[in-house]
C-alpha cells in the first residue's frame, strides 16, 4: 500500500489528518542547477505520497548568512531578526528538514551554514549545547541531507573530506540540535554536461529518499494518533 493511500485511509478514519510537511532548504545560486532539480524531484515525490513540501530557495530569497551580534544567545540585547522569525515559523510546522546543497571547497556553501547558524541554532547558547539541553526549533524532527559534488566520493574520502562532511556536519547537527534521525544521500560526479541517464538515476535516488522519509513520518504520525501505544 502506497504512502498516499495510507494517508487517505487515515483521513477517512479520523476525518482530517494532520498535514505532514517537509521543509526543503535549497542552497545553490543558479536557478538551472542540478541542485534545483534535486530539490524539486524530492518535493514532487513528497506530494505524490500525499504529504506537503515547502521549498525555500535561499539565494532566490536573498537570505542573509551573517549572524548578527544581537542574534547570539546570551547577548544583552538579544533579539531575532524578522527574516529569522519567518523561517522559524516554517520550521515549527515542519516534520522534516531537508537541506539541499553542493559541496564546495570541502564544505557546504556559506548561505547554508548561515541558515544553520541563524535559523536552526536560533536562541541556542553554547552552554545549552554542552549540557545537552538545546531543544531549539528542530528537536524531534527528521533531518535529510541531499548533497552533490563534482568530485567522486572516493576522491573526497581519500582527502579526509567525506569524514568531515559526514561526521563534522551531518552527525554533529543531529547531535547538537536533537534531530530524531538523519539521512544523507550524496550524489557525486555531478559535472556539466551531465549524462541524461546518470541524471535520471540520481534523481531516482532522491525520489527514493523522499518516499522513505514520507514512510517514516507517516509511521510516526500513526503512533502519535494512537497515543504512542505502539513502541515499534
Amino acid at each position: 500500500m502506497s504512502d498516499a493511500t495510507q494517508a487517505r485511509k487515515a483521513r477517512g478514519r479520523g476525518g482530517s489528518a494532520r498535514v505532514i510537511r517537509h521543509l526543503v532548504v535549497l542552497g545553490h545560486p543558479a536557478a538551472d542547477s542540478f541542485n534545483h532539480a534535486v530539490a524539486h524531484s524530492y518535493a514532487q515525490a513528497v506530494e505524490a505520497c500525499g504529504q506537503q513540501a515547502i521549498v525555500r530557495d535561499l539565494y532566490a530569497l536573498g537570505s542573509d548568512p551573517v549572524l548578527q551580534a544581537h542574534e547570539r544567545a546570551g547577548a544583552a540585547d538579544f533579539r531575532l531578526s524578522a527574516d529569522v522569525e519567518e523561517e522559524l515559523a516554517l520550521l515549527a510546522n515542519a516534520d522534516a528538514v531537508v537541506l539541499v546543497y553542493p559541496v564546495w571547497s570541502g564544505m557546504p556553501p556559506a548561505i547554508v551554514t548561515g541558515y544553520v547558524d541563524r535559523v536552526m541554532g536560533a536562541g541556542i547558547g553554547d552552554r545549552a549545547i554542552l549540557a545537552g539541553e538545546a531543544p531549539g526549533a528542530v528537536a524531534g524532527k527528521q533531518l535529510v541531507l541531499l548533497t552533490t559534488s563534482a568530485a567522486t566520493r572516493p576522491w573526497l574520502a581519500e582527502r579526509g573530506q567525506w569524514h568531515g562532511l559526514a561526521e563534522g556536519f551531518a552527525s554533529y547537527l543531529e547531535s547538537i540540535f536533537a534531530f530524531a534521525g538523519t539521512r544523507h544521500r550524496h550524489l557525486d560526479a555531478i559535472v556539466s554536461p551531465l549524462a541524461p541517464d546518470y541524471a535520471a538515476q540520481c534523481l531516482g535516488r532522491v525520489a527514493d529518499q523522499a518516499r522513505e522519509t514520507c514512510g517514516t513520518l507517516l509511521h510516526l504520525a500513526h503512533r502519535a494518533a494512537l497515543g504512542r501505544s505502539d513502541p515499534a
